[in-house]
């Protein structure tokens, strides 16, 4: 079994002690198709207005909507792919104070971005990094906002 001095990375891989609280990062950005909605939906979240068009259309929503932990899994991937998977992160701990404040519709562009909050040294060679994060359709409007903590190691 590997310990963390035996544990191989890359030479640009981000630690913990590289981190400051207060950074921000931006995501990339993602658009969401209608078949996506619907297909995602349809394995995960089945409720009629995520997967019924005509039935989305005469609800509340006024059309078809995303599913919010589709929301929450189209999060992960901008935030994988843009910041933490440069990190060194041993695993996550927890996401908290997920909020889904407005609908995300078909051809919605989703962004955002997620700041450091809070970076706790400890004994073991890692440091809890608290990140709040919130992701944006192509208004502006913020859709979701989560906090996440997550391990990271400390340089070798």
């Amino acid at each position: 079994m590997a310990t963390l001095a035996t544990v191989k990375h890359a030479p640009d891989i981000t630690y913990a002690d590289d981190l400051q609280v207060g950074d921000r990062y931006p995501l990339d950005t993602y658009t969401v198709t209608e078949s996506e909605v619907i297909d995602y939906a349809t394995a995960w979240d089945p409720q009629s207005f995520h997967i019924d068009k005509e039935i989305a259309e005469a609800g509340a929503y006024g059309g078809l909507i995303a599913s919010g932990i589709h929301t929450l899994a189209i999060y992960q991937r901008l935030a994988v792919s843009g910041v933490f998977g440069g990190w060194s992160v041993i695993a996550g701990k927890s996401l908290t104070d997920v909020r889904f404040l407005r609908p995300v519709r078909p051809d919605d562009t989703l962004t955002g971005s997620i700041v450091i909050e809070a970076i706790d040294f400890d004994e073991r060679g890692r440091a809890l990094v608290t990140t709040r994060a919130e992701l944006v359709n192509q208004r502006g409007e913020r859709v979701m906002t989560l906090v996440v903590e997550a391990f990271v190691r400390v340089q070798p």
